[in-house]
């Protein structure tokens, strides 16, 4: 039986991708593990593709639709330019919820200037909450990424758990409530509003960078694991280096989960050469946009870790079920 979340990488290679036949000479860039987006060529421009469900957020579910697909599109260093939404709702749901779904989507997408191209909406006893599925779309004239090699630099902006934080405390409130301040709530509550990294894809991709990846299920080594695979490299990230809020290890502790394995839209990983590595982190560091080096790229016979704050390395393993399931499912 497959388990709750992604499918785990090794059965999305040998399940999903192996079983896609037919391979249009226009698409450039393909479905592979740790790749955000489809890249199409077209007459004079290279669109952009990219398509994510929202499942595990309820409260905040329209707008962290528009935020988790525009930001795949501006991990390629691309603007997102439209969006389209399938609505699916629970019997039962109410003109009242649906209302408030769309009028934050349609707030998000009017922040981001993303025009909401079309869609569907129903009411469905295929499911027993809300569910949305986003698919964004941008446009470039020129789609370019530099080589990744050894020696390149591993940067991730703003916090790690950045997304699972604020879902948690908004869906958990009361037994957050055990280790946080009125005013942590708050804060957390407003995490929320920090999932979008657009802003930044486009700085960085303005600069020049390797690869970018963001930061969504599986948390921030889940995302070191599926760059470096697609990359083909091994690489060693610092535990120390990757900048966590005290919210998220208060919270991390009471439901027993990894923060460095939480959802954590809201961050993106770029892998760069060092002299543009540093260009980028005051590029956003003017912008008001912590951009923090974590680690660096190895030979891919090294293999992927983490050095522990206690100096001992460790090896990555594939991301599984991302943390946050096991707060939603009660598996604490």
């Amino acid at each position: 039986m497959l388990d709750l979340g992604k499918v785990e990488s090794d059965l999305l290679q040998s399940i999903v991708f192996d079983n896609i036949k037919y391979k249009s000479e226009d698409v450039i860039v393909r479905p592979g593990i740790g790749e955000d987006c489809a890249v199409l060529s077209t007459e004079g421009n290279h669109a952009v593709m990219s398509t994510d469900p929202i499942t595990a957020s309820v409260k905040d579910i329209g707008r962290i639709a528009i935020h988790i697909t525009c930001n795949d599109i501006a991990s390629n260093g691309v603007r997102p330019v439209g969006i389209m939404l399938a609505i699916m709702l629970p019997y039962g749901t109410s003109q009242g919820e649906l209302e408030t779904i769309m009028r934050q989507a349609g707030e998000t997408a009017e922040k981001l200037k993303v025009d909401i191209i079309g869609g569907h909406t129903e009411v469905t006893k295929a499911v027993n909450k809300p569910v949305i599925v986003s698919t964004a779309i941008g446009k470039t004239e020129v789609y370019r990424e530099d080589i990744p090699e050894v020696g390149d630099v591993i940067l991730m902006t703003k916090y790690a758990g950045i997304e699972g934080t604020g879902i948690i405390i908004g869906d958990f409130e009361r037994k957050c409530r055990e280790v946080l301040s009125d005013d942590e709530i708050r804060q957390g509550r407003l995490l929320l509003d920090r999932v979008s990294v657009v802003e930044e894809g486009i700085i960085i991709g303005r600069e020049g960078f390797c690869k970018m990846h963001d930061v969504t299920e599986g948390g921030v080594l889940g995302a070191v694991w599926e760059t470096c695979s697609l990359i083909g490299l091994g690489c060693t990230v610092k535990e120390k280096s990757i900048p966590v809020l005290e919210i998220t290890e208060k919270i991390s502790r009471i439901f027993k989960i990894d923060c460095l394995r939480l959802i954590s839209s809201g961050s993106m990983l770029v892998v760069a050469k060092r002299e543009k590595a540093d260009v980028i982190i005051e590029k956003l560091r003017a912008r008001g946009i912590l951009c923090t080096e974590i680690g660096s790229i190895t030979e891919g016979t090294q293999g992927m870790k983490i050095e522990r704050e206690n100096g001992d390395l460790e090896k990555i393993e594939p991301p599984e079920k991302d943390e946050i399931y096991k707060v939603i499912h009660k598996e604490i």
